[in-house]
């Protein structure tokens, strides 16, 4: 759903209070893909459907049927990659708005977005050791870039729930707002980011990802965007409105 610049993803599936079946997995990098090509995008947002969970992570009653060995766990994991990594990578901020339940890969997924609001009230575990299982090396490595390894250890040793007061001191979330006021909060911050150049903000994010990767490609990827600025008409939007004094309507190009 898009709404002005703001791209909305929302996992729907309230009965389980938003758990992500298999399916809906695999759909991700796609729907992420979609508002990405949307010129009209500027951000995408998120969130979970209804007031009561943001995402409550994998749907385990499938598991039986889509992890129950070694081969299928490896093929499942996979699949729950490429989500982060399409969030991870988008080439548009990314915003969690987070309300309610933010478990097991639903947090993985609120780490691999650029930025995460929570509303006063919402949890945040991630309960694999009670599940015998392990988290993919690529997802762990998101949770170590966002919270660092002292508190990536406390989450995964300990499965236990942080409330969102814990949460925000832990840096697992960057803001932490009355419940009412959440989405008010992250539509402001929405029109913040959209009001400011798109490939300034492309820029910005391949750069800090590429730091945090050291992989050459990325980062060759990141210079090529950053040069790109400086032959664009937004460039010279930017310093023509300087000069007169007036908001910047920058256009992408």
């Amino acid at each position: 759903m898009v709404e002005g610049p703001v791209g909305w993803l929302v996992v729907d599936n309230e009965a389980k209070r938003n758990a992500l079946s298999l399916t809906m997995w695999t759909q991700l990098p796609e729907h992420v893909e979609t508002l990405c090509d949307n010129p009209d995008v500027r951000l995408i947002i998120l969130r979970g459907a209804g007031g009561s969970s943001f995402v409550s992570g994998a749907d385990i009653s499938e598991f039986e049927a889509t992890r129950a060995t070694a081969d299928a766990a490896r093929s499942y994991d996979a699949i729950n990659v490429a989500a982060f990594k399409a969030l991870k990578t988008a080439a548009k901020p990314t915003l969690a708005m987070i309300r309610g339940h933010c478990l097991g890969g639903g947090l993985g997924l609120a780490f691999a977005c650029d930025m995460r609001i929570a509303a006063e009230g919402s949890v945040f575990a991630i309960p694999a050791a009670r599940l015998g299982l392990a988290y993919p090396v690529e997802a762990m490595a998101d949770i170590v870039e966002a919270v660092g390894p002292a508190t990536a250890k406390r989450l995964l040793f300990t499965a236990s729930r942080l409330t969102a007061g814990e949460a925000l001191t832990a840096k697992v979330i960057d803001e932490l707002v009355p419940e009412d006021a959440l989405e008010d909060r992250c539509r402001v911050l929405a029109d913040t980011i959209s009001a400011n150049a798109p490939m300034t903000l492309k820029a910005a994010k391949l750069t800090i990802n590429a730091l945090s990767s050291g992989a050459p490609e990325d980062m060759a990827k990141a210079i090529a965007a950053a040069e790109a600025c400086f032959t664009s008409s937004d460039f010279a939007e930017g310093r023509s409105a300087f000069l007169e004094k007036r908001q910047p309507s920058f256009t992408g190009q």
